[in-house]
């Protein structure tokens, strides 16, 4: 029987949150979708250790979550509390975001956002 832990954690695959995500893509803005696909791609390493995964978890599953400490009804400002949390989480595992993550993130975005520029990206970049 799995625990909690990986009964909430089985839920994340990838064609559900990537369907997820993709359904707010555009309203959340390249920052935010890039810092949630660097953490669902940090997560399916198998050399991300179970710690990391936990803290992977939570941040996704606050960022899907259905009600939020600010909604994100409205552009820019409903997604600031989430740009936090997805912040918090890459800088705690930082060191499981390698380049591989990296290029497997922007390849996702340019599906979703076509060509856009890497500049826009460097802030999050920045943290990790």
């Amino acid at each position: 029987m799995k625990n909690p832990f990986e009964k909430f954690a089985s839920q994340f695959t990838e064609n559900q949150l990537l369907k997820k995500i993709k359904h707010f893509a555009r309203k959340a803005g390249l920052k935010v979708v890039y810092s949630v696909l660097l953490l669902f791609y940090a997560y399916r390493r198998k050399d991300t250790p179970i710690w990391a995964k936990r803290i992977i978890v939570g941040v996704l599953g606050y960022f899907i979550m259905p009600f939020d400490a600010l909604p994100d009804l409205t552009p820019i400002i409903g997604y600031t509390d989430d740009l936090g949390a997805l912040s918090f989480g890459l800088v705690t595992i930082a060191a499981y975001v390698n380049d591989e993550v990296r290029i497997k993130a922007r390849l996702q975005l340019r599906d979703w956002f076509g060509e856009f520029n890497l500049e826009e990206l460097s802030d999050v970049d920045k943290q990790l």
